[in-house]
């Protein structure tokens, strides 16, 4: 992987709880909340400016800022809901570009596991334990966030355990 192992242990006891939290947030409310994204970008904004090189920060926080334009021009069209675009462009500077193609394979296969989990949790009593999330009554919606938390955590994951040394 690209990604430094250093920088995904650093990067990974703050983020994950926000993964978590996400995940949860989305399906019980069908919403990511500001202060989650804001804390998951101030986390990269803090341990990123002392853990990796000046030029490679910079060029991060562009990418934050780039995905966050697509993500407020795919809102507009309707494509995906604005906390799904804050959350993806806060969490875009933790990818190494590097690891493109791997981040789209973690992603397929957490959206589509995410999918089944959920719609398959919503007819079987599994239900019951979380009777009043507002994802069980969306029709076609779907609680991206259940995808998103869980695609950046794998990834810190797997970058801790098989990074760059």
């Amino acid at each position: 992987m690209a990604i430094p192992a250093a920088h995904a242990l650093w990067f990974l006891p703050f983020v994950l709880p926000i993964c978590f939290y996400v995940a949860f947030t989305d399906m019980a409310q069908m919403r990511i909340t500001n202060p989650s994204v804001i804390l998951l970008a101030l986390v990269f904004v803090m341990l990123g400016f002392f853990w990796m090189p000046f030029d490679a920060y910079l060029w991060r926080l562009g990418v934050m800022l780039i995905v966050l334009i697509l993500g407020i021009l795919l809102n507009a069209a309707g494509a995906l809901g604005a906390g799904d675009a804050k959350f993806a462009a806060a969490a875009a500077p933790y990818f190494s570009l590097g690891d493109l193609r791997l981040l789209m394979a973690i992603f397929t296969l957490t959206l589509l596991s995410a999918v089944i989990a959920h719609r398959g949790a919503k007819y079987t009593p599994l239900r019951k334990l979380a009777p009043h999330w507002d994802s069980w009554e969306q029709g076609k919606k779907f609680p991206m966030g259940l995808a998103l938390g869980p695609t950046l955590a794998i990834y810190l994951i797997l970058g801790a355990l098989y990074g760059a040394r």
